[in-house]
């Protein structure tokens, strides 16, 4: 099942671009299933379909497990909910403390009750990372497209799984299997009942899920659309953003540039320097984003917010995008559509990040060179950390901890260096743990 996750700037139009990308689709015969995040009016407005409440009683309408409410077939292959973000924390809340209820008893805790289960900070990227397994596990969709929160947070949210997998090794490892034989002596000794042997279990099978919805967020067919309003701030912003996702490891198909107005209006009125702005902008998108083999789809400015399938038509049927591919890189633009035509036969020409390779230059140069694509990524930004057999790497705000391959295990890092657009750290062998050549 192809998965795109479409996230860009603040106020750039995601959830509209969500829904033509999703319309696109259904228009060419695929079964489609779109979730949101947004909790407001605008997903219903946008669709022109009412989307019911997530909850019903205080808990899914759907099976157990399934953040988000029965979908609505908001156009003909075409399903559409909103994701459950606090109904899920209240299931999820209720499943801990039943789970935990001997520990809680040890503790002289008083559970919550359950309408004291209010939804904390935090807790809508554990409900879409769970939508995202739960649709790849139903299989009922040729496409799931979710819209996101912010390309920031989204960037935050994808990294989850892989941080909590993390944290969870180190503070539960796997020596802990010794302790849980030893649990009923220690009881015996201390006088008091040992936390429940499925308090345990719980742990396992958290870790069990991460590793699910990890294997969704680094499928190859699950993708990032970045969405923005042609600018200079926007243009920043992105740049940052996309260093982060690739960071991540994450694919982005497309850029959809929306709310572009028509290129020459305006005359001597106040458009004239907004339409001038936003050429500048795309020309500067292009010549970036172009390059490294991203599509750039336009869409045009309706003079409205768009509403109902009428509008949401007319972006799809105006939606140009421009590629390269095809016989020496030629440029090709795709009229009408173009949502929908980066979804065929991926991968395409150029679409596939470049690959962390580790080169070897130990016979010209002495070292090993790990390449770490980042594009967009600057300079000063960058931070490198070793520490053990971990290479830690940041970028902005976005930070990640990367395991070495083997053989960089038994070298010091001797410089780094970013080159066309690609974090090179340079590896020396260790003469102490290097073996030794005859």
């Amino acid at each position: 099942m192809r998965t795109v996750l479409v996230t860009g700037t603040g106020g750039a139009g995601r959830t509209t671009t969500a829904a033509a990308t999703a319309l696109a689709a259904a228009r060419r015969g695929r079964r489609v299933l779109l979730l949101t995040t947004d909790r407001g009016p605008a997903p219903d407005a946008v669709l022109g379909t009412a989307l019911p409440p997530p909850a019903t009683a205080g808990r899914y309408p759907q099976p157990p497990g399934v953040p988000w409410a029965e979908p609505v077939e908001a156009a003909p292959g075409l399903w559409a909910a909103r994701v459950a973000t606090g109904e899920h924390f209240q299931d999820r809340a209720r499943d801990l403390q039943e789970r935990g209820a001997s520990l809680f008893d040890l503790l002289g805790a008083t559970p919550l009750d359950p309408e004291e289960l209010t939804e904390l900070p935090g807790a809508e990227p554990l409900a879409v990372l769970a939508a995202l397994r739960a649709a790849h596990t139903a299989a009922a969709w040729d496409l799931l497209v979710v819209d996101m929160p912010a390309v920031h947070e989204t960037v935050r949210l994808l990294a989850l799984p892989e941080q909590l997998r993390r944290y969870l090794r180190r503070l539960l490892p796997a020596e802990r299997q010794a302790a849980r034989a030893l649990r009923p002596m220690l009881a015996q000794l201390a006088g008091v009942p040992m936390p429940a042997q499925r308090l345990y279990e719980a742990a396992e099978r958290w870790e069990a899920e991460l590793a699910a919805v990890q294997d969704v967020v680094e499928a190859g067919g699950t993708t990032v659309r970045l969405v923005a309003e042609p600018g200079p701030i926007a243009a920043r912003a992105l740049r940052l953003a996309r260093a982060g996702l690739a960071l991540q490891g994450c694919r982005v198909d497309a850029l959809v540039a929306n709310r572009v107005l028509p290129a020459g209006d305006g005359g001597d009125s106040w458009l004239a320097g907004l339409v001038t702005e936003q050429q500048t902008a795309l020309k500067e998108l292009y010549e970036e984003y172009l390059t490294d083999g991203i599509t750039l789809c336009e869409l045009p400015h309706l003079g409205r917010d768009p509403r109902g399938h009428e509008d949401l038509g007319a972006l799809v049927d105006a939606a140009a995008s421009t590629t390269i591919g095809g016989e020496g890189g030629a440029v090709g633009i795709i009229e009408g559509e173009g949502l929908a035509d980066e979804l065929d036969g991926w991968p395409a020409t150029g679409s596939e990040p470049d690959a962390w390779t580790v080169e070897d230059r130990l016979a010209g140069d002495g070292v090993l060179l790990w390449r770490l694509p980042l594009p967009g990524a600057d300079r000063d930004a960058l931070d490198l950390i070793r520490r053990g057999d971990e290479l830690i790497i940041g970028v902005g705000p976005f930070r990640r901890v990367l395991p070495l391959p083997s053989a960089l295990r038994r070298c010091t890092v001797s410089g780094a260096g970013l080159r066309d657009g690609a974090l090179c750290v340079r590896f020396t062998p260790d003469p102490a743990l290097w073996p030794r050549t005859p």
